[in-house]
């Protein structure tokens, strides 16, 4: 299932990756991290594979807004090959109405940072969209949302 979460007022601000996690139901320590196309209010923050631990202790210090980003999420000690980088910022496959898939092969699901006013989700078992739509009442499937 894709979501996307914008337009209310359930978050302290958006794409607080700390936030997004906790919705989700999950700890960062439970996957490894592909993170790419980041842009943050000022925190330096490195692009590349990041352990679940590693990303898990940075978010839960730092109070980084990703302005944009892409966090790939993989299962614990699986590091694809990335051929081509996960990109936010003027990717239109997240906008064509169709049912986008996370964009590196191999990844359970992609969190999409999108110019620090929405959250986009792609690739989300059921269970982990029940826990987020939980949490955040407001997040609507994406399809839904393009057609608005």
């Amino acid at each position: 299932m894709n979501l996307i979460l914008e337009k209310t007022s359930q978050v302290t601000f958006f794409t607080n990756m700390r936030e997004v996690i906790e919705a989700l139901g999950i700890k960062c320590s439970d996957y490894d991290w592909y993170v790419s196309d980041v842009e943050t209010n000022g925190y330096p923050f490195e692009e590349g594979w990041h352990s679940g631990e590693e990303l898990e202790s940075r978010l839960e210090w730092d109070d980084i807004q990703f302005i944009w980003a892409v966090f790939s999420a993989f299962p614990k000690g699986v590091r694809a090959e990335v051929r081509q980088t996960p990109y936010v910022e003027g990717n239109s496959f997240y906008w064509d109405g169709s049912e986008p898939r996370p964009q590196l092969e191999g990844a359970n699901f992609e969190i999409a940072c999108w110019d620090s006013s929405a959250t986009i989700l792609i690739g989300l078992k059921s269970k982990l969209a029940k826990a987020f739509k939980t949490t955040f009442s407001d997040a609507v499937e994406l399809r839904q949302a393009v057609r608005q």
